[in-house]
């Protein structure tokens, strides 16, 4: 059975539907479209899934420390209030309050819609075939040369060289829906190959075993 690879993009979320070495980039609207993707075993979402109530995440913790260079990659996943507001300065108030005095970045702050669409999508109970993956960390354990930042050429190219020898990616790429960026599609194929992992039940995962409020899982796998 196919698995499914997503990562984020400007509001929408790119798809990369694996099924033996056949890859097919999609452009889903929402989290709800990602979820409705029929006959999928796993789903692989490079967005935090399990959120802590009052400090960061020991797989946020751990997945920077493997990276080394490439951790900043990793953004540390906002706390669960944060995702009651869409104001940015109230958002940084929120999560003063709960960590005991760490403020939300810029950057984590641009993905609380992302993840709210994502959280109030699982339900409760959260659907149990849905993980949260690392683009970063699939690459390295593809392959450990992979050092260039994503939107150079060097590191579109090792990504890319990554990829082929597990998946047809370049047919993929092809075919991409207009207007899909190049780095987004190569995440999402990334992350299909760490869902085909979770599926073949040889994925590495990273977390100390918590799970949030709502039950979800505070773990990255690859």
């Amino acid at each position: 059975m196919a698995v499914l690879g997503v990562d984020g993009w400007r509001g929408r979320w790119v798809g990369a539907l694996l099924d033996g070495r056949a890859v097919r980039l999609l452009d889903l609207p929402d989290a709800g479209a990602v979820l409705a993707v029929p006959d999928v075993e796993v789903v692989a979402v490079d967005m935090p899934i399990g959120l802590s109530d009052d400090g960061p995440r020991a797989c946020d913790v751990a997945a920077r420390a493997r990276l080394g260079r490439a951790g900043s990659s990793v953004f540390p996943a906002p706390v669960r209030a944060v995702l009651a507001t869409d104001d940015y300065a109230e958002a940084r108030r929120v999560s003063v309050a709960a960590t005991g005095g760490t403020s939300l970045s810029a950057q984590a702050f641009q993905l609380v819609r992302s993840i709210r669409s994502l959280d109030d999508a699982l339900g409760d109970p959260p659907a149990g075939h849905v993980v949260e993956v690392h683009p970063e960390l699939a690459f390295r354990a593809l392959d450990p040369t992979v050092a260039d930042p994503k939107g150079t050429a060097r590191g579109l190219a090792q990504r890319l060289a990554a990829l082929r020898p597990v998946m047809d990616v370049d047919a993929a790429l092809l075919a991409a829906p207009p207007r899909v960026p190049a780095v987004d599609a190569l995440d999402a194929c990334a992350a299909a190959w760490s869902a085909r992992r979770v599926a073949d039940g040889v994925a590495d995962c990273l977390g100390d075993g918590a799970t949030d409020a709502r039950g979800r899982p505070m773990r990255i796998c690859w």
